[in-house]
């Protein structure tokens, strides 16, 4: 794995000076906002006091429609005038951090892991009504195959009010990276780990509910009782679960979760490995009102990066002693 130190060399000898004009980009942008949401606001002003001046009841209930549309037409000029500078960002660096940790490795930003590699992991049962994939990195590390990024799955509920209107509402199933590498051993079927909630907040009430989740398949039974407080595990076969989670694995993917600081799940299917980490932000945008130039800015990509790459490392995937070659 790279070092703090390499990445400072790297910063000072190639990204800085990609970062140049980008960073002049940037001031600019910011000047088109700033102007444009002084002009809507003067208008929607006078708007709302030619309003105000004319109606003589109700006036505060149409000021609300220049208000409303004003608010619109400022969010799609954002969106307008920061939408190329935001791709030209991640093809110009995190494409080349990307690199950066290892020639063989590409990085997509248009691309996602597809909705039928998300289903197959069989970590989220729910089919998602909208789903959305970007910023797609794969390759090969040493032995192993790997792909991951950041995914947005939701489903909907539709409702009617006491008037007859239908109402549409979203809910996010997952939200952050969805990683999937070559698993170091050859195994047939499905074994899900999750987040062990229900023992957490109900105890023993929860580890009974635990026996009946009828959509996993059967509760495993394993020997450590300390992964057993953070995780619940299923599967469909309690021979093939206990071979693929060694007490070496179970050790890493406790370490992991520390590592992480987040929710994590994870499944095994026919010798591949499926990943979920929670995040709420979009890890690769760049942030439109600090300066890019800033070597933290970089840092704080790298240690995203580090933390999913190094999923390989920490779960020592390249290890085939398991007759996997």
């Amino acid at each position: 794995m790279k070092t703090i130190e390499d990445l400072k060399k790297f910063y000072r000898e190639t990204l800085y000076v990609a970062l140049l004009p980008l960073e002049k980009q940037r001031k600019k942008i910011i000047s088109v906002i700033t102007i444009s949401g002084i002009v809507i606001g003067a208008v929607v002003l006078i708007i709302c006091l030619i309003i105000m001046g004319s109606a003589k009841n109700g006036g505060l209930v149409f000021v609300m429609i220049p208000v409303v549309i004003g608010l619109i037409a400022f969010g799609i000029s954002y969106y307008i005038v920061s939408k190329g500078y935001k791709r030209q960002f991640k093809s110009a660096i995190i494409e080349k951090l990307v690199k950066f940790f290892d020639e063989s490795l590409f990085y997509d930003q248009e691309s996602g892991i597809p909705v039928s590699k998300y289903m197959t992991s069989r970590i989220f049962p729910k089919d998602p009504d909208r789903y959305k994939g970007e910023d797609y990195i794969g390759g090969k590390l040493d032995k192993t195959e790997i792909e991951f990024s950041e995914v947005h799955s939701e489903y909907k509920t539709e409702s009617t009010d006491s008037k007859g209107n239908r109402h549409t509402t979203w809910h996010t199933i997952f939200k952050g990276i969805f990683f999937i590498a070559d698993f170091n051993k050859s195994f047939d079927g499905v074994t899900v780990i999750l987040p062990d909630v229900a023992e957490r907040m109900f105890g023993f009430l929860g580890k009974m509910l635990q026996e009946y989740n009828f959509t996993r398949g059967k509760l495993i039974k394993l020997e450590d009782p300390e992964f057993e407080k953070e995780f619940a595990v299923y599967g469909d076969n309690q021979v093939t679960a206990r071979y693929i989670l060694s007490t070496s694995l179970m050790e890493r993917i406790m370490e992991f979760k520390k590592k992480t600081g987040r929710p994590i799940h994870l499944s095994f299917v026919n010798s591949k490995v499926y990943i979920a980490v929670s995040y709420d932000k979009n890890l690769f945008e760049p942030k439109l009102f600090n300066t890019i130039l800033d070597f933290n800015m970089v840092l704080e990509y790298y240690k995203d990066l580090a933390l999913l790459i190094g999923i390989v490392e920490d779960l020592n995937l390249n290890n085939r002693i398991w007759s996997k070659s």
